[in-house]
């Protein structure tokens, strides 16, 4: 049988739709690398068709963006890739990508309830060093603020919980790091993953519960200079499925921010940005899914630690409630709207607003929150105040934060990114504004107006 390495290079001589008549067809990983922030790498994005044999085919990644619409709802799912046109450099070329799920919508990630993960600390057999005991991955865990299980419950409302997690470890892998880590080269991930957990299987069982939701990995020395995290397609004691996955060096693990940057990853969530247009994915302080050092409160024991997602993030992984949410789609005004800050839990009003701008294709729109200050991951942010976010899921950033100043600032913890009582903020063409009018005990109160009217405030990089 071919080695999905072979397929990939004999595509790269060929058109793939000679190679491929029909679709194939298997389950989609999803996979971001992200630079140790000291090196200024940016950031690295994989996609993967993974079929039932086993075999794995790199796809590539703008490609499949365009070609699937919206690649990122099809995290882990069964999919069916057209394929056709010459590989790229970074993978097979894609016409399109539609699920091939049968059984079950293949709209959202499956994250909801207990998702339990399991933490394998493993060393390089030629690295001694341990730079954290294991007590320290298994209190991650935890339910007191700054701790794992703390957060992602208040970030999802209660949706989730991490009851069960638990840390292993440390096990010695079979080989150098140099096996692992070609010099000058990128991190071999599935070999990391098929011997790490190799390695932990006598003391994990990853079919408790029906598969656990996902595997944090930490490894003792550094990799290719990036974390990762997204998904691994495996069979692990019996279970086959996409593992929720990360592949951590220390600097990620000693802070909890970039871990849960990654678990985000994991849980299927792409980069978030601001609309500032460059090349860099980490200048949005109000996502930890883009900049999760920026505005972020620091914990005694873990470091830098996560403040929250934005409504998108959370609304992907079906966080907010329908009656929390409401969508403009057509002209008229609509004041007097109440809008609670995100991270309240409990609020009986709005917490996000959808706004379509008129002739929009459905892949693009906007998003209205509120963010204040205060609790343990949030007490840094730059302000209390109303943030927009243009949408457009082909794009390798979906959620942008729009910025009223021109040019936009680098990093979106600016006063422009933030709209404040008496501020209104129109989008381009004056598709329809948004006044915040007041402040109220828990966010804001504002008004929108769709299809007429409004201050000609710039947004550049609208839906790039």
């Amino acid at each position: 049988m071919s080695s999905p390495s072979r397929l990939l290079s004999l595509c790269a001589l060929l058109f793939c739709s000679e190679a491929f008549a029909a679709p194939i067809e298997g389950r989609l990983e999803l996979t971001w690398g992200d630079s140790d922030p000291t090196a200024g790498l940016g950031s690295q994005f994989r996609v993967t068709l993974v079929d039932a044999a086993g075999l794995r085919y790199a796809l590539d990644p703008a490609q499949a963006r365009v070609g699937a619409g919206d690649v990122y709802a099809l995290a882990g799912k069964r999919v069916a890739v057209e394929l056709g046109g010459p590989a790229t450099p970074q993978g097979l070329a894609v016409q399109a990508i539609v699920s091939a799920d049968t059984e079950r919508s293949s709209i959202q990630p499956d994250v909801a309830g207990t998702t339990v993960w399991a933490t394998l600390l493993c060393k390089f057999s030629d690295i001694a060093t341990e730079q954290k005991p294991l007590s320290f991955f298994t209190g991650q865990y935890g339910n007191n603020p700054g701790e794992l299980d703390h957060y992602w419950r208040e970030v999802s409302y209660n949706k989730i919980n991490l009851v069960g997690s638990a840390a292993y470890g440390w096990f010695t892998l079979p080989q150098p790091r140099s096996f692992y880590v070609p010099a000058g080269g990128s991190a071999n991930l599935n070999k990391l993953f098929d011997d790490c957990t190799a390695a932990a299987n006598a003391s994990v069982n990853f079919a408790a519960n029906g598969g656990l939701q996902g595997v944090n990995m930490m490894f003792n020395g550094d990799l290719d200079g990036f974390a990762w995290g997204g998904s691994r397609c495996a069979t692990l004691d019996g279970i086959n499925k996409c593992w929720s996955s990360t592949w951590n060096p220390p600097w990620s693990f000693n802070n909890s921010a970039p871990l849960s940057h990654e678990m985000g990853h994991a849980y299927g969530l792409p980069h978030a940005n601001n609309s500032d247009g460059d090349s860099d994915p980490y200048d949005n302080p109000w996502d930890v899914m883009s900049d999760a050092w920026s505005n972020a409160a620091t914990d005694t024991t873990y470091g830098r630690i996560a403040k929250h997602i934005s409504v998108w993030s959370r609304d992907r992984l079906v966080f907010i409630d329908a009656a929390r949410k409401r969508t403009i789609d057509t002209d008229g005004s609509y004041p007097g709207l109440l809008l609670d800050r995100a991270s309240l839990i409990g609020s009986t009003n709005l917490q996000m607003i959808i706004v379509r701008a008129a002739g929009a294709p459905t892949t693009q729109y906007y998003t209205i929150e509120a963010r204040k200050r205060g609790g343990k991951y949030e007490a840094s942010l730059a302000g209390d105040a109303v943030i927009i976010h243009s949408v457009n899921t082909t794009r390798s950033e979906p959620a942008w934060s729009v910025d009223a100043t021109s040019p936009p600032a680098n990093v979106a913890n600016n006063e422009g990114s933030m709209f404040k009582v008496g501020e209104t903020w129109a989008a381009p063409n004056n598709a329809f504004t948004v006044s915040v009018d007041a402040a109220t005990a828990e966010g804001f109160r504002i008004s929108i107006t769709r299809g007429s009217g409004g201050n000609d405030v710039i947004f550049r990089g609208n839906f790039q």
